[in-house]
């Protein structure tokens, strides 16, 4: 289930921590964020994942019907439903969203700095601008996880 949010932005991290979503996405989050954002860690890269309530309420529970006893469905759970960050978030003329410090410095964001906010379809990915331009050339990160063998249960996931 696509919403249609493509596109790359380039932001400020204000002094408080808050990204300000762009105001072309506004229609499309009306009817999808359903009063809440989740941010959460992305599990292969130094880079944060940004769903609207909707989509996160699908994501979440699918990835809570799953066993635990595979290691990797186990790490992955772990990176996206232990690092989850439930935000309030008006769909309004400044829609301002606060990124949570220990997020934050998993990706490398340092505020009043310039990040990168790509539209992926249904969700968004927040990155640290340097790595984002580095991952465009095909550049490896440090922090990278790329996974090997992604057991079938998480593929069928849109995370």
């Amino acid at each position: 289930m696509s919403l249609g949010i493509y596109g790359s932005s380039t932001l400020t991290l204000d002094t408080k921590g808050r990204i300000v979503i762009p105001a072309r996405y506004r229609d499309l989050l009306r009817q999808s964020s359903e009063g809440e954002m989740v941010i959460t860690k992305d599990p292969q890269y130094p880079a944060l994942m940004i769903y609207p309530g909707k989509l996160w309420q699908e994501i979440s529970s699918k990835f809570e019907a799953l066993g635990g006893l595979n290691p990797k469905v186990r790490s992955i759970q772990w990176k996206i439903l232990g690092n989850a960050s439930v935000t309030e978030f008006e769909v309004t003329d400044r829609m301002n969203l606060l990124i949570p410090q220990i997020l934050r410095s998993f990706a490398g964001l340092v505020l009043k700095e310039q990040v990168a906010l790509i539209g992926m379809g249904s969700k968004f990915e927040l990155w640290n601008l340097e790595n984002w331009e580095k991952k465009q050339a095909g550049l490896q990160l440090s922090g990278e996880d790329l996974i090997d063998d992604l057991p079938l249960t998480l593929e069928e996931i849109p995370f």
